[in-house]
């Protein structure tokens, strides 16, 4: 038995994540050209040349500066950073529904497809907003079936 190509392409992603020193929530991203060649992957990390054992991993402190929030680069940011050719009609494999700054540099770069695992922030405003920008400029997304991945 095979994996189909959806699942190849999610566990890429998964396998990604894995690179992630974030200790509550590790997020892999993976894109796809239309001839299903993997053109860039990415993982959520701090920028280059910000060590992870200086700059702080935490989320719940009352000062924001001491979270990982405005310093940490999302998976599909750096996917998109770290691909060399166009995204245009590409398709985005990513382990969590991206948040809305990414819709923007997603619908930006031309993806006109997004395959995700979790959705755990649906509620969020961030979410809403992602899925509505995704809509109006008319990205698909879809939740793709748990997968039985062990990537150990």
């Amino acid at each position: 038995m095979h994996i189909s190509w959806d699942e190849y392409f999610m566990g890429v992603a998964l396998l990604s994540a894995k690179r992630s020193k974030d200790p509550s929530t590790q997020v892999g991203a993976c894109i796809v050209n239309k001839d299903k060649r993997i053109i860039a992957i990415g993982y959520n990390g701090f920028p280059k040349g910000c060590e992870d054992d200086v700059f702080p991993w935490g989320k719940d402190d009352s000062n924001q500066l001491n979270t990982k929030y405005p310093y940490v680069v999302h998976a599909e940011a750096n996917a998109i950073l770290n691909s060399n050719s166009s995204l245009k009609g590409a398709k985005l494999y990513v382990t969590l529904f991206p948040c809305n700054e990414c819709a923007k540099l997603l619908i930006q770069s031309g993806i006109e497809e997004i395959v995700y695992l979790s959705d755990k922030h649906a509620l969020t405003n961030s979410v809403l907003a992602s899925k509505r920008m995704l809509d109006a400029a008319g990205i698909k997304y879809t939740k793709m079936k748990d997968l039985e991945v062990n990537l150990k």
